[in-house]
């Protein structure tokens, strides 16, 4: 698509119809999934005047929501009920998107068996869709997905249905970029790119997102859109690879990776500063890398940079447990029959969300050689149910007791809740993958 001029933009009525619902805020917002990207846009609509209207197939989280009752730890209840006060609603039933004047899509893109895109709940939302969409509707994606992926697949399904995209409905990709847990921004504050099909839809999109979002960042193409998305992603992917591969390198030196990350933050231009983990976690960095691989194969292109990155990253935790077991074996134990608490979970400090956490894959690993795998995270009580992982278990509550009664902590995830110095005290051996103690101690193994 060639670059948008908006003096070329037709009007149609509909464009102008919804335009005028969008600016004395008597639009209804529709927005499909309700979790950590739509919930937030959700309370951010309704704060506004919108009236919401929420499609989610858990019954149970539709419930909840109903009640005025949050299901995210950093979503508060008071937040849901005002929005439930000013009309919100939230319905498990597609049949009432005809209800809505803008259609937001806010469901998972995971990954298949093969590592390869499984757009299953969107093209299973659209289809769900469909059947009760009208005229005069704007259709937003926001599930983060490889380029083509608005007009190539949700495009020939509106126009299967006899509409015409730019005139009587309108199609947009406008991609989340919500950090759940980050109090330094929230869907306000955070700018909004945004993508049309054809210059009217990207008109329609703006005047859907002006009201809600400081700055809306409009780009030539739904096409465009999508790769920013997977750029913001593989930026941070690639660099956490690098500044992985570092601290390997430096723990061969034994070398602090932590103090030379503090020292070169210090140039205050041409670096910036990534921090290493035990591993990618969340629903976006360890999964939206594959989304571009896997579209740039069909356009006979190898994105070596990017695939060695993922390489590096899904490694760390087997670098992880390979540290912990020289740790153990350096005091005459094995990982056979060691007793090991893991603290945290999640996949990021100080919030409950598990996708992809890699503190899941550290207690696959040291079960299947035969550790016995305990976990602590006040932000997760009890280990929930998850696809692909299940243990039977609930957090431990960090005593100086408990935490003497394991021959090894591994720090996982630095939740701020977690008391360092207590579990520095009583611990028997320590292996921090997250830089939690700077000064050497004793009982500490850096991973």
């Amino acid at each position: 698509m060639e670059a948008i001029n908006m003096r070329d933009v037709i009007v149609s009525d509909h464009l102008q119809h919804l335009q005028a619902k969008f600016a004395d805020r008597s639009a209804v917002i529709g927005i499909v999934g309700l979790g950590y990207v739509g919930l937030p846009l959700t309370l951010r609509y309704a704060a506004i005047g919108f009236k919401v209207l929420g499609i989610d197939i858990d019954e149970t989280k539709v419930e909840r929501l109903n009640a005025g009752a949050s299901y995210i730890a950093h979503i508060h209840c008071a937040q849901v009920a005002a929005a439930r006060d000013a009309g919100f609603e939230a319905s498990s039933d597609f049949r009432r998107a005809g209800e809505a004047d803008a259609l937001i899509i806010c469901v998972p893109t995971p990954l298949n068996p093969y590592r390869e895109p499984d757009l299953s709940f969107v093209l299973g939302t659209i289809d769900a869709l469909l059947p009760h969409m009208r005229a005069g509707q704007i259709l937003s994606l926001e599930s983060t997905t490889y380029p083509g992926t608005t007009e190539e697949e949700l495009r020939p399904r509106l126009e299967s249905r006899g509409f015409t995209v730019g005139g009587d409905v309108f199609l947009v990709f406008s991609p989340e970029r919500e950090d759940p847990g980050n109090p330094r921004f929230e869907t306000r504050t955070i700018p909004k790119v945004c993508g049309g099909s054809t210059p009217a839809c990207l008109q329609a999109g703006l005047a859907l997102y002006g009201p809600a979002i400081d700055r809306v960042v409009p780009v030539s193409s739904t096409r465009a859109a999508e790769l920013t998305k997977l750029l913001e992603n593989i930026h941070r992917a690639v660099n956490i690879g690098l500044v992985n591969e570092m601290k390997i390198i430096a723990d061969k030196m034994n070398i602090d990776i932590h103090e030379v990350i503090r020292a070169a933050a210090t140039k205050p231009f041409g670096f910036t500063a990534y921090y290493p983990g035990p591993g990618l976690g969340g629903h976006c960095i360890p999964i939206d890398p594959f989304y571009l691989t896997w579209k740039a194969r069909q356009y006979g292109l190898h994105t070596r940079f990017i695939e060695l990155a993922g390489e590096i990253n899904s490694d760390m935790p087997h670098w992880v447990v390979g540290k912990l077991a020289e740790a153990l074996n350096a005091r005459s134990r094995s990982v056979k029959g060691s007793r090991v608490l893991v603290l945290g979970i999640a996949y990021k400090q100080d919030v409950e969300d598990m996708r992809e956490s890699p503190s899941v894959e550290l207690m696959e690993i040291l079960r299947a050689k035969g550790a016995l795998v305990d976990y602590s995270d006040p932000h997760v009580p009890t280990f929930p149910r998850m696809r692909e992982h299940h243990f039977d278990l609930t957090s431990v509550t960090l005593t100086a007791h408990s935490i003497a009664s394991y021959d090894l902590v591994l720090i996982a995830t630095s939740h701020s809740a977690f008391d360092y110095a207590l579990i520095a005290q009583h611990a028997r051996l320590i292996v921090d993958t997250r830089g939690v103690y700077g000064e050497a101690l004793p009982n500490v193994v850096k991973a």
